[in-house]
C-alpha cells in the first residue's frame, strides 16, 4: 500500500530479443548472425517467433511470415523454438524478482511489470532495483533485459522500450505531462489501427493533441475508450500491479475499413489472424484445445464459433485449420463483416481423449 499522496514505483522489464538471445547464448555459431526463431528453416511456412538484432536491421520482425523474412535477408538463420529452455529462463528470471518484491505480474515468458512502491530489501529506489536486476540477468543468465521506471504501468511501459537494448529509462512526475504530450496515438494503450487512422483523420497525432478535447468530446468521438483516454494523456493510470493473473483466453482481432462479405476475402485475414494469435501464445509459452472466431457485422451485432479439439495447440498451421473449419460451418449468408478475431482458450489439465472434433 502507498500512503496517500505518495506515487507508485512501477518497474516493466522486457528482455531483449529475448528467445533469439537465448539461442545465440546456448549456441556461440549463432553469435553475430541474423537469427530467426519460428517458422520453417527453408522459410516455406510459419511465422516468425522472434528475430536477433542482426536480423532486424533487415526489417525482420516478430509475427512476420518466414517467407518474408528469408526474401529479406537470404543468409539468416531459421531455428524452431526450444519453449522448454526459455520457461527454464524465465523462471529464473522470476526469481530474481522475487528478491525484490512478490507484487510480479508476468505479460508473458520474457515481460512483467513489479510494484517495487515497498521492497522487500528496503531499497527504496525504483531505478536501482532495475539497475541490480539487470546486472543480476546480465551476471547469472548472460543475457540482457531492458527496464522502464515510472509511477504507473503504462508509462513505465512505454519507457522500457525507448533504449532497447540494455536499456534504463526513468519516467519520473516532473517528465510526465511533456512525455505525453510528445507520445504519438499510436503509442496510447488501446489505440489500434482503426482508432489512430480516425484521430489523424480529425488532425489528432499526438498527446498534445488529443489533450485539447474534453473528457466528453473523447466519449462522444470514441465511445468508453474515450474516458480512458482522457485519463491515460494526462498520465492518469490507476491499474495496479496483478499478481499471479491467470490466463483464461488469448486472442487477436482487426477491423476493416471495409465490410468483408465474402467467406473468400476473411480467409486471408483469418490467416493472417491466426499467425499473430500463434506468436503471442508462444511468447506466453501457452497451449490449448478450444479454437474460437470472433465475427462482428455491419450493424455491429457479433457471433462467435468454436471448435474443440483433442490435442493441446499453439501453432499457425494448426490454429487455421480449426478456424477453416469454424469459418466453413458459418452461417454468414447475406453478412457484412466488419471485424474478425481468433482466439485459443481451454488452457486447464483436464486432458480429454476426444476423438473427434467438436463444433460448439
Amino acid at each position: 500500500m502507498t500512503t496517500e499522496g505518495a506515487h507508485r514505483k512501477i518497474i516493466h522489464i522486457d528482455m531483449d530479443a529475448f528467445y533469439a538471445s537465448v539461442e545465440q547464448r546456448d549456441f556461440p555459431e549463432y553469435r553475430g548472425k541474423p537469427l530467426v526463431v519460428g517458422g520453417s528453416p527453408e522459410g516455406r511456412g510459419g511465422v516468425v517467433a522472434t528475430a536477433s538484432y542482426e536480423a532486424r536491421k533487415f526489417g525482420i520482425r516478430s509475427a512476420m511470415s518466414s517467407k518474408t523474412a528469408q526474401r529479406l535477408c537470404p543468409e539468416a538463420i531459421f531455428v524452431f523454438p526450444r519453449f522448454d529452455a526459455y520457461k527454464a529462463v524465465s523462471n529464473h528470471i522470476r526469481e530474481i524478482f522475487r528478491r525484490y518484491t512478490d507484487i510480479i505480474e508476468p505479460l508473458s515468458l520474457d515481460e512483467a511489470y513489479l510494484d517495487v512502491t515497498m521492497d522487500k530489501q528496503g531499497i527504496g529506489s525504483a531505478i536501482e532495483i532495475a539497475t541490480q536486476i539487470k546486472d543480476a540477468i546480465r551476471t547469472e543468465l548472460q543475457l540482457t533485459a531492458s527496464a522502464g521506471v515510472s509511477i504507473n504501468k503504462f508509462v513505465a511501459k512505454i519507457a522500457s522500450d525507448m533504449n532497447k537494448p540494455d536499456g534504463l529509462t526513468f519516467i519520473g512526475p516532473s517528465r510526465l505531462e511533456a512525455f505525453m504530450e510528445a507520445l504519438v496515438v499510436e503509442k496510447f494503450f488501446g489505440v489500434g489501427k482503426v482508432t489512430a487512422a480516425k484521430m489523424k483523420a480529425m488532425g489528432l497525432h499526438t498527446g498534445a493533441d488529443l489533450k485539447q478535447l474534453s473528457e466528453a468530446e473523447m466519449i462522444r468521438h470514441f465511445g468508453k475508450p474515450g474516458k480512458f483516454y482522457y485519463q491515460i494523456v494526462r498520465g492518469i493510470d490507476n491499474r495496479a500491479v496483478q499478481p499471479h493473473r491467470e490466463t483464461k483466453s488469448v486472442s487477436v482481432e482487426d477491423t476493416y475499413q471495409d465490410d468483408l462479405i465474402t467467406k473468400e476475402t476473411m480467409l486471408p485475414e483469418l490467416e493472417t489472424l491466426s499467425g499473430r494469435l500463434s506468436k503471442r501464445l508462444e511468447r506466453y509459452g501457452l497451449k490449448g484445445r478450444t479454437v474460437t472466431v470472433k465475427f462482428k457485422f455491419h450493424d455491429f451485432t457479433l457471433m462467435t464459433r468454436s471448435l474443440s479439439l483433442s490435442e493441446w495447440i499453439n501453432d499457425h498451421e494448426s490454429i487455421l485449420d480449426a478456424v477453416k473449419i469454424i469459418l466453413e460451418k458459418a452461417a454468414l449468408e447475406d453478412k457484412r463483416v466488419r471485424l474478425l478475431g481468433v482466439g485459443l482458450s481451454n488452457f486447464d489439465q483436464q486432458h480429454t481423449d476426444e476423438k473427434q472434433l467438436r463444433l460448439f
